[in-house]
């Protein structure tokens, strides 16, 4: 965000260490296709992922030349696939525990963790708050305001399972990363935008990422 310009009230946009940068990159760029704020944090964990999935390093002091280039490349890896305009995005450092969103008082609309760890998801159920991701997340739970858990792992074990069903009854939004084929996909990045949809369904946000259920069988089947 530039100096003096202001700022909508944002959505917290938390990144975790699990595979599937894709996805956070799909929601990311809705929210701001969207005319939506944008507070980001991008874990440490994530970076790494961020670095092995696509080849960028995720560096604080160059946050907007890094994001930048990881929102314009498509699920295929292929970059300048995206224009991307950054204006809406506020960057928080991870370990920055004093940032804007670490307190109730901050105003935000709620908080999209895409994709979610297991180790996040874990964090964030026993209220651990290790770091400015799993803080916010915190916070978000006891604002009351919409916290929606996009999580990336399989096979899913019974102490994971528990985490879920405890970020449930404290009112989040549990969204598997879990792609669907009714809506006709043909391109790996059709598959990252309906995980993406979906999450951006649970927030409330509007969207054209996929082809929604009509009713009718094979609706989406191309017509050759």
């Amino acid at each position: 965000m530039k100096p003096g310009q202001t700022q909508r009230t944002p959505w917290i946009v938390g990144v975790s260490g699990a595979s599937g940068t894709p996805y956070a990159a799909a929601v990311l760029r809705a929210l701001l296709a969207a005319g939506e704020s944008v507070d980001l944090v991008v874990s440490r964990a994530s970076r790494l992922t961020l670095l092995d999935e696509t080849g960028i390093s995720y560096r604080d002091a160059h946050w907007e030349t890094d994001l930048r280039q990881w929102l314009a490349r498509g699920a295929d890896g292929k970059p300048g696939t995206f224009d991307v305009d950054l204006s809406g995005v506020r960057h928080w450092s991870a370990g920055d525990l004093a940032a804007g969103p670490s307190s109730g008082s901050y105003p935000v609309k709620g908080m999209l963790i895409v994709p979610a760890s297991t180790a996040c998801v874990a964090g964030v159920a026993l209220g651990l708050s290790k770091d400015l991701l799993q803080r916010s997340a915190s916070v978000t739970l006891k604002e009351r305001r919409k916290l929606v858990v996009a999580v990336r792992e399989t096979p899913l074990d019974g102490r994971t399972l528990r985490h879920l069903v405890t970020l449930d009854d404290a009112g989040a939004t549990v969204v598997p990363a879990s792609p669907a084929f009714y809506a006709g996909a043909t391109h790996i990045q059709d598959l990252v935008d309906f995980v993406a949809g979906r999450v951006l369904d649970a927030a409330g946000v509007g969207h054209d990422l996929y082809r929604r259920w009509r009713g009718d069988l094979g609706g989406a089947r191309p017509t050759t």
